[in-house]
């Protein structure tokens, strides 16, 4: 027999939150074995299906979706999906014959993780958020390994099968030094002055929004600069409101191009409580107000929140109590030198590095054990 070569599935995505540690394991997966190959499994109509494409990946789709909770008779249709996609993904299973299969969350990661385990090939779930979800809790009883990113996850999950690995983020956001001259003239401010960056996520996130409209005028008076990065949904409102107070400290976009650069000269983020932004300010040390979004499942960011809370790490404040303190508690925060360095310090130990790689690992372990 010659040389085999490896073979990986990796299902999952929905959102960019999953479907970039997704990519990032991949890339791990064939820098530690160039010759691997790869096939990633799918939501049909998500955003993966562009994603991993564009990232040079295969990836076939399942016609899967989420449990539709205010009109109960279409999730007949739902069900008839998810049955068919367990079908679809063992044929897919049978045909490509992985050595392993990873499940990195989202719809697809069900029905594909049931089918290999079914079959008998060894899975490993990566789990993002500090509150496992209703599919991994399910997926975790067949599975061979889990990689999570927080401590004290064995109230989800089986001890013996919990490894501890953190989530994988964007390299490039590492490359760059704090406060360097380039980053302020990036987006024209001032080196002397503290920097908030407020991000939403790339469609932005209306609560964060509306709280800095409603202050807007306490901004502008302050001495601090704004980078506020509205998302495409908010960008109108944003700049008609912040025209009033036109100033060059005052920066609005719908989209921060440059995240490593933004990143470097800010004092202070106020940014949702999502696992992946939360990965990227642990390892960037940066002092963070978390706004949790309350419209997604289980709670999960007030969670992911909590676990930093805990730790001195950050700061939370509820979404229906941003727009009167959010923007107070920032103002007031980013002149606190001590306190922004003891943030600072104490996200930083939170943080886990080399992810992807720690995870690849974990999947060649599996190979023998097919």
């Amino acid at each position: 027999m010659g040389h085999m070569k490896h073979k990986f599935i990796i299902s999952g995505g929905g959102t960019g939150g999953h479907i970039f540690p997704a990519i990032s394991i991949a890339n791990a997966l064939k820098k530690a074995m160039p010759d691997a190959e790869i096939l990633f499994v799918g939501a049909l109509g998500r955003m993966e299906m562009e994603r991993v494409p564009a990232a040079g990946y295969p990836i076939e789709g399942l016609p899967v979706s989420g449990f539709n909770r205010s009109n109960l008779l279409l999730n007949v249709r739902v069900l008839l999906n998810l049955g068919y996609s367990l079908i679809l993904a063992r044929r897919i299973i049978k045909r490509f014959k992985p050595d392993v299969a990873i499940g990195v969350g989202g719809y697809a990661s069900a029905p594909t993780l049931r089918a290999a385990a079914s079959l008998g090939i060894p899975t490993l779930i990566q789990e993002q958020n500090s509150y496992a979800g209703v599919t991994n809790k399910l997926l975790a009883k067949n599975a061979s390994k889990i990689c999570v990113a927080y401590q004290g996850m064995e109230k989800f999950f089986p001890k013996n099968k919990i490894i501890l690995t953190g989530n994988p983020v964007r390299q490039d956001l590492f490359s760059i030094a704090p406060k360097t001259t380039e980053a302020y003239g990036f987006f024209g401010l001032d080196a002397k002055k503290k920097t908030i960056l407020v991000v939403g996520g790339s469609l932005g996130a209306r609560t964060i929004n509306q709280s800095i409209v409603s202050k807007l005028e306490l901004l502008a008076k302050s001495d601090v600069q704004l980078i506020w990065q509205t998302g495409k949904f908010y960008i109108d409102d944003a700049r008609k409101a912040s025209k009033t107070f036109s100033s060059p400290s005052l920066l609005v976009t719908d989209f921060v191009s440059r995240m490593d650069l933004a990143y470097s000269i800010a004092d202070l983020v106020i940014s949702r409580a999502g696992a992946s932004s939360i990965s990227e300010l642990c390892l960037l040390a940066k002092p963070v107000i978390l706004v949790p979004s309350p419209n997604v499942a289980e709670d999960h960011q007030t969670q992911n929140a909590l676990a930093l809370v805990k730790n001195d790490a950050a700061i939370m404040i509820k979404d229906v109590e941003a727009k009167e303190t959010l923007v107070i508690k920032a103002l007031e925060l980013v002149s606190n030198e001590k306190e922004l360095k003891k943030m600072s310090e104490n996200i930083y130990k939170l943080a886990e590095k080399e992810s992807a790689d720690r995870i690849a690992k974990e999947v060649l372990k599996l190979i023998a054990t097919k």
